[in-house]
């Protein structure tokens, strides 16, 4: 009890302290605004850390009061930050809340925040499939759903698989005894939207091949371990296979592992391809042992921020649509990953947010958020 007086306290005089400054000219324009995310990943994973560290880079830009809540992959605990937050005094609840459907969460989400009065936004995945039932759409059913931004997965699931089997085929090996080349694809999960939009990408591009053979698709809950482990009886399972498309960056480095064990060598005997920009991956790439990667999307996050600041101060984004799908991803080659590495992949990004904002720039008439406009 008395750590939360203690809370309160403190982010009242913040906010009084936020006034008098914003007064005397000496704080950013978006000082006061609170904003918390509820990250669905843990704090030590490359991904979800990189997408914090964007979104406090941003809120820095801004000005905004941004506090940041790991869920650590466990729907149940997301549930009980968002109750926490539903539960607070008035006084001390936050302007705004992120956060991500994963592990469709969002209805009992929603559901909670929005009984609470409080202002949510859903970044990174939004509501599809049967979910919607559930939820309507953004500012109907639950009227403080404000609405969501997320990457085209599908684009990034697509995208990879398709350079991935460039590399195959510019190899000149690879190829089973029938004259195709054998996928096995390593999946994230089941029950998230944007985990299933990347599968779907890289089924249409197995569709649109001709010479892929999809031998099996398996989920490893994003898990670099698990996907080592399921990689050995694949590759067990499946001799001729030598193409490994992956969701994420850390399935694919397991993969690969597992190849390693078996005294292969990615990039040479067999093709991996991942998503995500962590370090790692980015080196991987540069050193051929991933053969494609895309990413980019981590700045979801950063990019609600923008658009809530902007209604915070009466713009609001219905104007571009209340559930936005944004190209955010992008497929990495060298030159690509050396500008995203000078601009982004630093303690101090070299990426203005305030340059986004419609309320701090009025000649701006729609946001420019793809990849490929601000990594120009």
């Amino acid at each position: 009890m008395l750590c939360n007086l203690w809370k309160t306290a403190g982010r009242l005089l913040l906010r009084c302290w936020g006034v008098l400054c914003l007064g005397l000219g000496l704080c950013g324009p978006g000082w006061g605004m609170s904003v918390v995310f509820i990250n669905p990943g843990k704090p030590d994973e490359a991904y979800w850390a990189a997408a914090s560290a964007m979104m406090e880079h941003a809120a820095r830009n801004l000005g905004l009061q941004l506090e940041v809540q790991y869920a650590d992959r466990d729907h149940v605990r997301g549930l009980a930050l968002a109750r926490q937050l539903a539960q607070r005094a008035p006084s001390a609840r936050p302007d705004y809340v992120v956060f991500s459907n994963d592990y469709g969460m969002a209805p009992e989400m929603l559901r909670l925040l929005d009984g609470a009065g409080i202002r949510a936004f859903m970044a990174f995945s939004g509501v599809h499939g049967g979910a919607r039932e559930e939820t309507g759409a953004p500012r109907e059913r639950y009227p403080f759903w404000l609405g969501s931004l997320e990457p085209n997965a599908e684009e990034a699931g697509y995208l990879t698989a398709r350079a991935l089997f460039a590399q195959a085929r510019a190899s000149g090996q690879g190829r089973a005894q029938d004259g195709k080349l054998h996928l096995l694809a390593i999946a994230g999960d089941r029950s998230t939207p944007s985990s299933a939009a990347r599968n779907a990408g890289m089924r249409r591009a197995v569709r649109e091949a001709g010479d892929v053979v999809l031998v099996q698709e398996v989920y490893a809950d994003w898990r670099r371990d698990k996907a080592a482990e399921q990689a050995l009886w694949l590759y067990q399972r499946h001799p001729e296979a030598r193409l490994v498309w992956a969701g994420s960056d850390q399935m694919a480095f397991g993969a690969m592992a597992a190849w390693r064990e078996r005294g292969g060598t990615p990039g040479r005997d067999a093709w991996f391809s991942g998503i995500n920009t962590s370090r790692e991956a980015l080196a991987a790439l540069r050193g051929s042992e991933l053969a494609a990667l895309a990413g980019g999307h981590f700045m979801a996050g950063a990019w609600a921020l923008v658009m809530l600041f902007d209604h915070s101060r009466g713009i609001d984004f219905a104007s571009e649509g209340l559930e936005q799908e944004r190209s955010l991803f992008v497929l990495f080659d060298a030159e690509l990953a050396r500008r995203f590495e000078q601009r982004v992949d630093r303690a101090t990004p070299a990426i203005d947010f305030r340059r986004f904002s419609k309320a701090l720039n009025p000649q701006l008439r729609r946001y420019g958020f793809d990849a490929v406009h601000w990594l120009r």
